[in-house]
């Protein structure tokens, strides 16, 4: 018993040292950077950015071809044979003119920098996403490495356990232990299997959330 019972502190020492060693060594930055880039390209609200800022482009293109309006022009035919006694045309054949709305020539200059803070607007919005983005794709990344690692320790510290239980149902069958302290392995051994599965399942969840953001498997980025 007094052998189990200094086990496990030593485990649990192991296993934070490892934790200590490996977790850093483990990221790796430029993959890193690689997953933001591969985020930026896939991940949908990005493109929905993209055509955002594409039709502000477009309103302050229509909104400068629009002085165009402000110009209008307009004819009148008058025929050199048609008389009229009751009221007497002076001119007569075609007439042209051309009209000036200074309304709208006030109104233009406005209307174009409105156009433009607006597609200004949706440029400051992508960039706000991407900053998001990029923090998002960091945290779920490290968080990735931190369930690998911790799935690593805990299946070293498996093997350390079988190992102490391999030797513990040796000196039990020899009769140097109890078997109070072969079930206490035993119980060790099925309790650290249990951590090693929930382990793996926070690896797997970890994963996929990260590649919700990338929007294709890790094992396809290199």
């Amino acid at each position: 018993m007094r052998y189990l019972i200094l086990l496990i502190p030593l485990l649990l020492f192991f296993g934070r040292a490892r934790a200590q060693q490996t977790l850093a060594q483990e990221i790796s930055y430029p993959y890193l950077e690689k997953l933001i880039e591969v985020a930026k390209q896939n991940f949908p609200r990005g493109k929905m950015y993209d055509a955002r800022i594409e039709m502000g482009n477009m309103a302050v293109k229509k909104a400068r071809l629009s002085y165009f309006d402000i110009l209008s022009f307009s004819y009148l035919y008058s025929p050199n044979q048609a008389v009229n006694v009751t009221t007497p045309v002076l001119l007569q054949g075609y007439q042209f003119g051309f009209f000036i709305n200074i309304g709208s020539i006030i109104q233009k200059p406005t209307i174009i920098k409105q156009a433009r803070a607006e597609a200004q607007v949706s440029v400051y919005e992508k960039e706000t996403y991407e900053l998001g983005l990029v923090a998002d794709v960091k945290k779920r990344y490290i968080t990735y490495i931190q369930h690998l690692t911790i799935l690593r320790i805990k299946s070293e510290a498996l093997l350390d356990i079988e190992s102490a239980l391999k030797d513990t149902k040796y000196k039990f069958e020899k009769g140097e232990l109890p078997l109070q302290n072969y079930n206490t392995a035993l119980l060790m051994y099925s309790t650290q299997q249990q951590t090693k599965i929930t382990s793996e399942a926070d690896v797997y969840i970890a994963k996929s959330s990260l590649e919700e953001l990338l929007g294709q498997k890790l094992e396809d980025i290199k």
